[in-house]
């Protein structure tokens, strides 16, 4: 028995024909826009699931520059006793290697009133110089703001909506009430007291805008009856993604009265909920490539069928079982491939214009998208990440290819005779 003849793989040949039955005549209209919608669907799919991961990491990202930025990594607690040995312990923390700052903090509950409304608030007391330290706070103050002389100017700096909420600016006063006030014989009575605001932050999270006071350790340790004593240190490390590694020489540091937590530890659940929702949307969102794979499978076994006479005459003309599959598989992978790339260019215009986007369909729909009050921040981010972008080409692709095998080899096994038994 002679070996069938083979033509040279994916020659020329192979690549006009399948060119060919991508270019339907109009009889075979049916089939093309069946291409076409497999070829969107492709497409659609690969641009929204990029758009989609690229917003979760986005989403994600800005949380943590603006929770790490105002609060510390690491977070010392004094057990059993006053935290009055706060300024020694500073130093002897500070000597720690990998350990940027060591924050001495009051922080309280209070409530925030004006002439037009009161609301909650939490009041941190920092010292000048700690303040500074934070970039978040220090390089986002609004015009007329300074945090200059910020220890002996006995004033507070607050959050731009709370500014906003409570129609107050720089100069104006803001009247904090603290239920930990003075001790009588009736119970504590509350603690008011009269600011100036010396300065207006905007941090970009709506919910650190909106409760935020910053007040002098100072006076934050006279307004809470903490005389000579913080509540907590906060600590900035180099690497907030490897704070464990730095605990043991903390507590060496800070002695056996002490007790460590860390970022991640105090928002576990709120991050583990971003994580959870990102790899549920990977997976739903991978549904919608899927069915675009189904129906390439779909419109290449009505192509294959339509084409049953043209495959029995290239046959008899000597074409080979391969080159007959092969001309099938190049046709439907081809628009999934095409389908990739477009979804691809798409999906990276999309983010890179995403603040765009989401502006210019609040103005059509005339409606409020992204609303800081609920999703905290303040614009829609988008941050695309390299390597699951090519995850996420590589998964198309693949299903394309894979949704092609099978009408490819369905072709090349068609009988010629059988094909043009009726012809």
């Amino acid at each position: 028995m002679t070996k069938e003849p083979d033509t040279k793989p994916f020659s020329p040949f192979e690549w006009m024909l399948a060119g060919r039955y991508l270019r339907a005549r109009r009889k075979e209209g049916f089939i093309s826009v069946i291409a076409g919608f497999s070829f969107l669907g492709i497409m659609l799919g690969v641009a929204t699931l990029i758009i989609v991961m690229a917003v979760m990491n986005g989403f994600r990202k800005d949380l943590f520059s603006k929770i790490l930025g105002l609060n510390g990594h690491i977070i010392v607690h004094k057990i059993a006793e006053p935290f009055e040995d706060y300024d020694a312990m500073v130093k002897r923390i500070a000597g720690v290697p990998g350990i940027k700052h060591a924050l001495p903090l009051i922080e309280g509950q209070v409530m925030v009133s004006s002439n037009v409304q009161a609301s909650g608030a939490l009041v941190r007391g920092m010292t000048e110089a700690d303040i500074k330290s934070l970039p978040l706070v220090a390089n986002n103050l609004r015009p007329g703001s300074t945090l200059d002389g910020f220890d002996a100017a006995g004033g507070i700096a607050i959050g731009a909506r709370m500014s906003s909420t409570m129609r107050v600016s720089v100069g104006d006063t803001l009247t904090l009430v603290s239920p930990r006030g003075a001790a009588t014989p009736f119970g504590n009575s509350p603690r008011t007291k009269a600011y100036p605001i010396v300065a207006v932050f905007e941090l970009g999270m709506s919910e650190y805008d909106r409760t935020m006071v910053f007040m002098s350790l100072d006076e934050a340790q006279k307004y809470f009856g903490k005389r000579g004593e913080v509540d907590v240190l906060e600590l900035v490390v180099d690497d907030p993604e490897k704070v464990g590694i730095y605990a043991s020489a903390i507590r060496e540091a800070g002695g056996p009265t002490i007790q460590l937590s860390d970022w991640r530890q105090r928002n576990e659940t709120f991050f583990t909920v971003l994580e959870v929702e990102r790899n549920v949307m990977f997976i739903i969102l991978s549904l919608i490539i899927l069915v675009a794979a189904l129906n390439i499978i779909s419109g290449m076994m009505m192509l294959v069928k339509d084409k049953g006479r043209d495959i029995a005459v290239l046959r008899t003309m000597g074409a080979s079982k391969n080159s007959v599959m092969r001309i099938f598989l190049i046709t439907g992978a081809s628009i999934g491939v095409v389908g990739t790339i477009a979804g691809l260019v798409l999906g990276i215009i999309f983010c890179t214009n995403i603040e765009t986007v989401r502006q210019f369909v609040s103005w059509i729909t005339g409606t409020r998208l992204f609303d800081p009050s609920v999703y905290y921040l303040t614009k829609l981010p988008a941050e695309i990440d390299v390597r699951e972008t090519i995850m996420i080409v590589l998964m198309a692709l693949s299903l394309s290819v894979l949704a092609t095998l099978y009408p490819s080899w369905r072709a090349s096994r068609l009988d010629p005779v059988e094909a043009l038994r009726y012809e």
